[in-house]
Order: structure tokens, then C-alpha cells, then sequence
């Protein structure tokens, strides 16, 4: 494990997904492997491309080399999403990578900004 780089993936690049990456492209110490969203065009798959950080519309072609990646970061709100995330960790006995749930991502960006950042995802499904 790199104790100077995060290595992260984001899942989801949509409202969310954008004020998140954002963050992250401003932190020396972040290395974003890459982005997911079904929506091509989804405004945080614009700026990752601008970046030079690959953008997939499907999340599965990230997962290939999970083991490379410390934290996955799902915006989603998706629970399909989600369970396919630890589906995946499971079944590849990926104990590494860790799975940041959309909650606390609203956490640290509405730190970040001061007040509370709405989110649609649902506890009921965590």
C-alpha cells in the first residue's frame, strides 16, 4: 500500500459525483484511476476527461484491477450500485479496497462547504 498516494475510483459523476471530484483533482496526494457513470456526458466525466483520467460507462471495466485501487466511492444513491460494489469485493476476495458509501461523501462536502449537501440516496438500504 502507497502511505503517499490514495488511489481512488469514483462511481457516479453526476451533481454529486462533480463537487466530490473537484476536491479530489485539487489534492496533491489523490491519484483518481478513474470514473464511472452510466451518462457519458455526466458533468463529472467531463472533468475527469480533462484531466486525463479515464472515464468508463461501465463501472465493471474499473473493478478488473480493484486491488489497485485503495477506495472506490460510490455517489451513486444506487442500491444496485452499492450491492454490486460488494458483490464484486466478495467474489474477487478483494480485502484492500475499501467502499465509500454516498453518505459519507455528503459528510465531508458539506464540511467542506459549510452547510448540509442534500444527497438522494436512502440509509434504508445500507
Amino acid at each position: 500500500m502507497n502511505t503517499e498516494h490514495f488511489k481512488i475510483a469514483v462511481i457516479g459523476a453526476g451533481h454529486a459525483g462533480i463537487e466530490l471530484l473537484q476536491k479530489l483533482f485539487e489534492a496533491d496526494f489523490i491519484d483518481i484511476v478513474g470514473v464511472a457513470d452510466t451518462n457519458d456526458n455526466a458533468p463529472g466525466m467531463l472533468l475527469a476527461r480533462e484531466n486525463k483520467v479515464l472515464t468508463t460507462t461501465d463501472m465493471n471495466s474499473l473493478l478488473v484491477e480493484s486491488t489497485n485501487i485503495d477506495i472506490i466511492i460510490d455517489v451513486t444513491g444506487v442500491k444496485a450500485v452499492r450491492d454490486a460494489l460488494r458483490t464484486h469485493m466478495q467474489e474477487s476476495g478483494n480485502y484492500h479496497t475499501v467502499i465509500m458509501h454516498e453518505r459519507i461523501s455528503a459528510l465531508l462536502l458539506s464540511l467542506f462547504s459549510g452547510e448540509m449537501i442534500a444527497t438522494k440516496a436512502s440509509d434504508d438500504f445500507y
